[in-house]
């Protein structure tokens, strides 16, 4: 053989062995194509429905204790931090309005019975005394609603939490002091639709204020306001708590628990769900029975230690990927491998 069959030999043979060799690559680079995952089947069972809201500690009530008319103050008997009773003279105004407002009341009361007996001889006649006895009655209305604002009381049994004038001031109907009722406190918290129908005034609730970390205080469900709001979603609910000792005092910040019992419903390990960058959605990936993913919106319930309650998005007996994430987009091929890292 030449020196040119030679290098026609060689020339073929290398031509042939790369052939052979592009070949034989083809199954590695598909193989390549299918993620190697681990998966979980999710499962329905029963989840205590546990939610926690916050808010903060009110008073049950709240009164301003003011008189209507522009007076001036004589005696304030109510200092700030008093516990006070309903019914108790807080303020005493200037009583020269009353005093012969009291003085006119008494003299129509001696002219309608001088009046009453002369109209009983026929000296008057009834016209007469009906206008009389209408002046009296105005009189003594007036002179009631006088004492009101002279003499003023509180209307609950509760604290002095502001003062807001001295002896000797005067007034023009603004609030002199303020009262409010420390027992009960109430704290109002917004609790979602979902929970609307089991919501009732039976139900206890567990608080919890910071400066008493160890201690929970059980109040009660007393008001469900009967409608809810369409841009949360939620409903406001009023729990109250007795607040015997006066731990409770208003402007503490609150944690309230309430325990709505027990629903069925699918959960997934913790682990296969994924938020959605720049948004608050989250997702996981479904394994189909073609051994491919789909990405699955899910919306999210509680936390439960490794794993999440889920709301919707998915259904009893799908299998979710826990591991290989990261490699995955919606309809890659997928093969199972039960030694794989998390």
């Amino acid at each position: 053989m030449g020196l040119g069959g030679a290098i026609a030999t060689a020339s073929l043979a290398l031509l042939s062995g790369c052939g052979g060799g592009a070949k034989s690559a083809q199954p590695a680079a598909d193989s390549a194509s299918v993620v190697m995952i681990k998966s979980e089947v999710v499962r329905r069972q029963s989840v205590e429905q546990i939610r926690e809201y916050t808010g903060s500690i009110s008073p049950y009530s709240k009164n301003m204790i003011a008189s209507q008319s522009a007076m001036r103050i004589d005696r304030i008997l109510a200092e700030v931090g008093d516990h006070v009773a309903a019914g108790q003279l807080l303020v005493q105004m200037e009583e020269t309005g009353y005093l012969q407002s009291k003085l006119q009341v008494e003299n129509l009361r001696v002219d309608y019975e001088r009046s009453k007996s002369l109209f009983e001889t026929g000296g008057i006649a009834r016209q007469q005394l009906d206008q009389l006895k209408t002046q009296l009655s105005v009189a003594e209305e007036s002179l009631a609603n006088l004492e009101k604002n002279t003499r003023l009381l509180s209307p609950i049994t509760g604290v002095v939490t502001q003062r807001l004038f001295d002896n000797g001031d005067m007034t023009g109907g603004q609030p002199i002091l303020q009262v409010q009722q420390l027992r009960p406190v109430k704290v109002l918290i917004n609790v979602q639709e979902e929970f609307f129908s089991l919501v009732n005034t039976r139900m206890n609730a567990d608080i919890k204020v910071d400066i008493y970390p160890d201690e929970t205080f059980v109040g009660r469900v007393n008001l469900v306001y009967p409608t809810i709001d369409n841009m949360t979603h939620t409903f406001t609910t009023e729990i109250t708590y007795a607040n015997g000792n006066l731990k409770m005092r208003p402007g503490m910040f609150a944690r309230v628990v309430l325990n709505f019992g027990s629903i069925d419903r699918v959960v997934a390990p913790d682990k296969a769900v994924i938020k959605q960058a720049g948004t608050d959605e989250r997702f996981v990936y479904v394994v189909n029975a073609d051994n491919t993913v789909s990405h699955r919106t899910v919306k999210l319930g509680q936390r439960l230690s490794n794993a999440y309650e889920i709301l919707s998005g998915l259904d009893d007996g799908e299998k979710v990927v826990t591991a290989g994430i990261s490699r995955l987009i919606n309809g890659a091929a997928v093969q199972e491998v039960a030694g794989l890292a998390e």
